[in-house]
């Protein structure tokens, strides 16, 4: 059978390992589900998650040409969740205090001086 990237099939989970799970997709084909495709977020232990013999229904991310190896997915089958709204982080700025900008304003013409002071001495060296 000629599968194509970007196709949703349906297989069977052959064989765990720690990297991964193996998907029989037909008869002579296999194809490999990553631990990093498993789901979206960290997977501690793909163990927990599948099972050999449990049927899944995954959608093909890449086949590689020359070695006709098939990469799986899980994770891009996964419904969105809705979205919790966005609590916006509070930074600590100062603004009564009004530095900033100010502080770098200050700081310039320093950094110039010893800049220019720096160039000076590099010539009078050569």
């Amino acid at each position: 059978m000629t599968y194509k990237i970007g196709e949703i099939i349906k297989g069977k989970i052959t064989g765990i390992q720690p990297y991964g799970a193996f998907v029989s997709l037909d008869e002579e084909t296999q194809g490999l589900i990553h631990v990093s495709e498993v789901q979206s977020g960290y997977t501690k232990s793909i163990h927990t998650l599948l099972k050999v013999g449990q049927p899944v229904t995954v959608q093909i991310i890449d086949i590689d040409e020359y070695s006709k190896k098939i990469s799986l997915s899980l994770r891009t089958l996964e419904k969105k969740v809705p979205s919790i709204p966005y609590r916006r982080k509070r930074y600590f700025t100062n603004k009564n205090k009004k530095i900033g900008f100010a502080t770098i304003e200050k700081q310039l013409p320093i950094w110039i001086k010893e800049a220019l002071v720096e160039l000076d001495q590099k010539e009078s060296r050569k």
